[in-house]
């Protein structure tokens, strides 16, 4: 049942992707660059901080988001937005700070903590960007990748807070930039 869970999860991830792409050539998405640079980062600390803790199911959505994300922020230098405003740079300092404190604790489950704070600091990019443009993100793309992120505790099997940590936290990232667009558009409908 575990591995159900884990292939729903990377499956959901995989998924997730395909609207997102879709959109971006469209022109209608555009990724906020600085979020997908420190996603595209982080991801890899995830992924191998979660297996030297001995995550398995788990480990197909970290895998495939951050495949997802390095691609997305590849494509973000010329399709997407930002990376040089104020808040942008504060995030990337916040990032490289994060870090070297990963660097120096040299313990894993620290190093998936420091990792989600680091990870927080581009959601909230992506979640002040979808609410101030709700138009430029890809509503299904968030919702998808929340409930992978579901999947994928689900995947853990038992309660370790570690491993349960960053299926969590994502989780709630995603579904954070699904309500910014909710809620960005009832704004703008409320200002019309």
């Amino acid at each position: 049942m575990l591995l159900l869970f884990g292939y729903l999860s990377g499956g959901f991830s995989i998924i997730a992707y395909l609207p997102y792409l879709r959109d971006i050539f469209k022109l209608k998405t555009k990724p906020e660059r600085a979020s997908w640079f420190i996603w595209s980062v982080l991801g890899s600390i995830a992924f191998f901080s979660q297996l030297a803790k001995g995550a398995s199911n788990s480990l197909w959505l970290t895998g495939v988001q951050t495949f997802g994300v390095a691609f997305i922020f590849l494509i973000s230098i010329k399709y997407g937005v930002g990376g040089f405003m104020r808040r942008d740079i504060i995030a990337l300092i916040c990032a490289g700070v994060g870090l070297v404190l990963w660097y120096i604790t040299k313990n894993s489950a620290t190093a998936l903590y420091v990792v989600i704070l680091i990870d927080a600091a581009g959601a909230i990019l992506t979640v002040m960007k979808s609410y101030e443009d709700p138009a430029s993100e890809t509503m299904i793309t968030w919702i998808l990748s929340g409930t992978a992120g579901i999947w994928a505790a689900f995947a853990v099997g038992s309660f370790n807070i570690v491993l349960l940590s960053y299926p969590t936290y994502i989780a709630m990232a995603n579904f954070a930039v699904a309500i910014a667009i909710v809620v960005g558009f009832q704004k703008k409908r409320l200002v019309v």
